[in-house]
């Protein structure tokens, strides 16, 4: 089988050969199951995967006659299938010292599966979502890469309080591919096929699978119509304010099912809710959560809408999705709004830096930015933009501006 590399086996490379249990979670058809076979055949283990019934009955009746048919390492794939998968992980871990387990399940395995509580000490926890644009660029245009973590190791440097003196080439290039991960996103299978109709096919067949499986067949939620309105109308509130009562209201639904419903899709990998920035109790707000997509193809696929990203109207809210996907992995990321409705898309806590981003199309920055700029003061801000670049001098502030691959 071809492998295409993914950076997470960087980080879960000191734990292969220690004791814990790994457990790999992430969202449905993200690559799991390939890197578990890529890690078996590096390691000489063994692989099962539970939906296979018999393997499943086996496990759950018998855990310590499963075990012996295999060698010392052991890959559990689709760990969700068995409802008490923890109790027996657990029984296995504590029965069998040099027994090193792996084990993985989709989306629902968190919510419908408790293993968390049985498995205290005794497991490490990793997360694999969707291609980001990194791992994206490495997959699709090898020889860019370089040039890309320079770009990047730039624009952190600058947040450190470095001078730089940003300067780009190859622009098209990487505007090309910008545009295809934004609409069509980053999930493996998705990203290796060159079709375009067969990615929206592959997309449209994920949303169904999703709804099929993760909701209806494990999570039990029996109003399939009502979870779709609620899906497509968070893909058109992509970046805005998540307010419970007025979509409570628009979609006719009772306020403890939304709640249910939204708490669902977080716990799958298929929204995130990025909270808000507050010092000021009294002008800013503090609760609302702003809704995005962990990955972007998903939510067009919601929408059945697959338009080049130069073409679309919601062409802000994409790459703003974009924006908040990559920088979640340098530190804590929220928003910033008044209740006069100033407001700065990001404030990313970078290594205790405090740093707003602003993410746009074209255009001059915000008044709301300038005002966050005046009432904070922080040392560096960044804004991601089409048409400019440089650093500029805005009061006490260094602002970067850089096109949105950057990141």
């Amino acid at each position: 089988m071809e492998y295409y590399p993914r950076i997470i086996e960087l980080e879960m490379e000191k734990w292969l050969k220690r004791r814990e249990v790994i457990l790999l979670k992430g969202p449905r058809q993200a690559g799991k199951t390939t890197l578990f076979v890529h890690l078996m055949e590096k390691l000489n283990g063994d692989y099962v995967t539970l939906e296979d019934e018999e393997m499943l009955r086996a496990f759950e009746k018998n855990p310590k006659m499963f075990v012996k048919r295999f060698g010392k390492t052991l890959f559990i794939d689709e760990a969700q299938y068995c409802k008490k998968a923890g109790k027996v992980i657990k029984l296995l871990f504590d029965l069998y010292p040099d027994l090193k387990l792996f084990v993985t399940g989709s989306g629902s395995f968190d919510i419908k599966v408790e293993v968390g509580k049985y498995l205290v000490g005794r497991a490490v926890y990793f997360e694999l979502f969707p291609l980001n644009f990194e791992e994206f660029l490495i997959w699709k245009a090898k020889d860019l890469v370089g040039i890309f973590r320079e770009y990047r190791k730039m624009l952190f440097d600058f947040i450190r309080g470095e001078d730089v003196h940003p300067e780009t080439s190859f622009e098209s290039e990487f505007g090309e591919l910008l545009g295809e991960y934004v609409v069509f996103g980053g999930f493996p299978a998705v990203v290796k096929e060159e079709d375009y109709q067969i990615k929206k096919a592959l997309l449209k067949n994920l949303y169904k699978t999703y709804l099929e499986k993760d909701v209806f067949f494990f999570l039990n939620v029996r109003h399939l119509e009502k979870f779709r309105d609620l899906m497509k109308a968070l893909s058109f509130m992509t970046g805005d304010m998540l307010r419970y009562s007025s979509l409570s209201s628009d979609l006719k639904m009772d306020y403890k099912t939304l709640e249910n419903y939204i708490s669902i899709l977080v716990n799958t990998y298929v929204i995130e809710l990025v909270p808000p920035f507050h010092r000021n109790l009294v002008t800013e707000i503090k609760k609302a959560k702003k809704v995005y997509f962990v990955d972007t193809g998903l939510r067009n696929a919601i929408l059945g809408d697959f338009s080049p990203l130069a073409q679309r109207t919601d062409k802000g809210k994409l790459l703003e999705n974009f924006v908040v996907n990559e920088i979640k992995k340098y530190g804590e990321v929220r928003y910033w709004r008044t209740t006069g409705k100033a407001e700065v898309d990001f404030v990313l806590n970078f290594e205790g830096r405090i740093v707003p981003v602003e993410v746009k199309s074209f255009g001059k920055v915000r008044r709301s930015f300038l005002s966050f700029l005046s009432t904070y003061r922080p040392e560096r801000a960044v804004v991601f933009t089409e048409n400019d670049s440089g650093v500029k001098r805005v009061g006490s502030t260094d602002v970067l501006f850089v096109p949105h691959w950057f990141v």
